[in-house]
């Protein structure tokens, strides 16, 4: 049985107390007593939040990983507004890398994409890397591959689980020791049609992901 990793990246929402009532809902995901090695959860919150889900998943015994969302290109320095990887290490295993959200609204580059790489490496962060189809670029040292069609993000039309799978097939294809996930309108019902396929080891969930109840049925179905 393959291990299924379930992200959820709940983008930039969630104040200090709309994140605490997430979080109070999510402590009912312990009564699926997940086994890590077999599905593997990561909850990605803002920057703001990445302390509150820490100490909150610490403190109630939670089995589940956070996530950042970004991590800056340089090490720590004079760069005014950014957050670095030695920072983010202290609450964060994971680390979302070329969403096509900051790639189309930042302006992010390849170079910068292999900059944030190599720096999440250093600290030891596990990067997250997003592509939007087979062919686009994967700086080397990346394990973890989400695959998100630009058409399926916030539209609730996902891509058809073949071609997902079809896609993450070719990506091993040429990179044979990564982990494909599926990012794009993904629900708790239609997340088993995507997880059953044989190339496709977890999803990348974005609006399901901010209630967390149907969060956790995703992770359920998975």
């Amino acid at each position: 049985m393959k291990k299924l990793s379930i992200v959820a990246n709940i983008k930039s929402y969630k104040n200090e107390v709309e994140a605490k009532e997430w979080l109070e809902n999510f402590k009912k995901i312990k009564d699926l007593n997940l086994n890590p090695s077999d599905k593997e959860v990561i909850v990605c919150p803002s920057f703001t939040q990445l302390f509150s889900f820490h100490s909150f998943f610490s403190s109630n015994i939670i089995t589940a990983y956070i996530g950042a969302q970004n991590v800056s290109p340089f090490e720590e320095g004079a760069y005014t507004g950014e957050v670095n990887a030695k920072q983010i290490k202290d609450f964060a295993k994971y680390v979302l890398i070329g969403h096509s959200e900051r790639r189309k609204n930042f302006g992010e580059t390849g170079d910068m994409l292999v900059n944030k790489v190599e720096v999440s490496l250093k600290y030891e962060l596990v990067p997250i890397f997003l592509v939007q189809g087979k062919d686009t670029p994967i700086p080397d040292g990346v394990k973890l591959i989400a695959y998100e069609p630009v058409f399926a993000i916030g539209t609730g039309n996902p891509d058809t689980p073949p071609n997902a799978n079809f896609v993450s097939k070719a990506i091993k294809s040429v990179r044979p020791d990564t982990r494909v996930l599926y990012g794009g309108s993904v629900t708790s019902v239609n997340v088993r049609s995507f997880t059953e396929q044989p190339d496709i080891d977890g999803v990348l969930v974005g609006g399901s992901s901010l209630d967390a109840e149907e969060f956790i049925g995703i992770v359920k179905n998975a």
